[in-house]
């Protein structure tokens, strides 16, 4: 087979086109047909061929639920038996089916037109993300519920088969088998869809597989990160929700209220670092300002000079107030805490230039 050394521009065009069909298949909200979903899964133990049989398949509504039920509903002796080696296949999906596709590529595609293809759009943000939000709430609550097995938990959490995690790989497959016409395996590129297409996280063992159906809502802002403002970024319709502004996971108390309603006084006994510094953008440092009861050290004409003595981050606020002559609005500015004066702050904000000279050039 002659290797593709190079793409023309028509076909690099095609690659982010791909990626986006991927990720709105990795990411849907619809809700799973059981029937094709138990088909796909049966299909997957068959294909992997190491002598499983078709697994009893068990349908729960998200990935929380189905972490309950393998504790509350399996046998001690289950638990017992994969204590020492959770014995997931949910990795095996993946390195079976991905290793069958890549190595008959590989044979076709030079190493730069590969790197192109699966590599170079695959930054996506969103294909740990959720996993992250989601083993983290699982491991602080099933910590307090049952402790001895928590651990266990978050290892299934991180050997269950996730679409989402595949916008990588499916991109770059179907891409080099739709517009390049790469010879390849094409049952097991079948199968492969059909997990994706057709299932929510997969929890796989031996002879027991649990399908998770997909999510309800799935809210991001305009740069892929998970948020919502006064309702769940994530949420499944058993009611398992999760809070995230802009990337930055939520506890409920702040996540279902809308950032217009935070309070600035949350900041004097937010012991996070982290959810400070979101709390601060969320309420905006002019209402912060007032309801603080920032100090005025220095002003010049509608520019003032404020610092907030309260503890609220881990190094003094000085702000700069803005206010507009012809609106009234006033807008605030951090600066640095070694600013001595409002002239000097308006320098510093518009890259050291004098504010006189500024409003010259200007």
């Amino acid at each position: 087979m002659s290797l593709i050394e190079k793409l023309t521009p028509e076909q690099e065009a095609l690659i982010p086109v791909y990626r986006q069909k991927w990720r709105a298949i990795a990411l849907s909200t619809e809700r799973i047909d059981r029937e094709k979903a138990a088909e796909a899964v049966k299909a997957a133990y068959i294909a992997i061929d190491f002598g499983y049989e078709k697994p009893e398949i068990f349908f729960q509504d998200s990935p929380y639920a189905a972490c309950n039920w393998m504790l509350k509903r399996l046998s001690p002796e289950f638990l017992d038996n994969y204590l020492n080696e959770p014995n997931s296949l949910g990795g095996l999906f993946s390195a079976h089916f991905s290793h069958e596709l890549s190595s008959i590529l590989n044979q076709q595609l030079g190493s730069q037109q590969l790197d192109n293809c699966f590599y170079r759009v695959a930054d996506d943000p969103l294909n740990h993300e959720i996993y992250n939000n989601l083993s983290e709430k699982f491991s602080i609550e099933l910590n307090e519920q049952r402790e001895d097995f928590s651990w266990w938990i978050k290892i299934q959490l991180n050997d269950c088969f996730k679409p989402e995690s595949h916008v990588n790989w499916m991109t770059g497959f179907d891409y080099c088998i739709s517009v390049l016409n790469i010879v390849h395996p094409q049952q097991e590129w079948k199968i492969f869809q059909s997990l994706i297409q057709e299932c929510g996280w997969l929890f796989a063992y031996d002879d027991i597989c649990i399908i998770c159906d997909r999510p309800l809502h799935l809210r991001f802002d305009n740069e892929n990160r998970l948020h919502a403002e006064g309702e769940p970024a994530i949420e499944f319709i058993d009611g398992y929700s999760l809070y995230s502004y802009h990337g930055v996971t939520l506890p409920e108390k702040y996540g279902k209220i809308h950032p217009q309603q935070w309070q600035s006084q949350w900041l004097l006994t937010e012991e996070n670092a982290e959810l400070r510094r979101v709390l601060i953008q969320g309420i905006g440092y002019a209402r912060i300002c007032q309801e603080l009861q920032a100090i005025e050290l220095d002003t010049w004409q509608e520019y003032t000079l404020l610092k907030i003595d309260a503890d609220v981050d881990q190094e003094p606020i000085y702000l700069l107030k803005m206010t507009c002559p012809s609106t009234g609005f006033i807008h605030a500015l951090r600066v640095p805490p070694n600013m001595n004066s409002a002239r000097e702050a308006i320098s510093w904000v518009n890259w050291g230039v004098d504010p006189e000279e500024f409003a010259v050039q200007t």
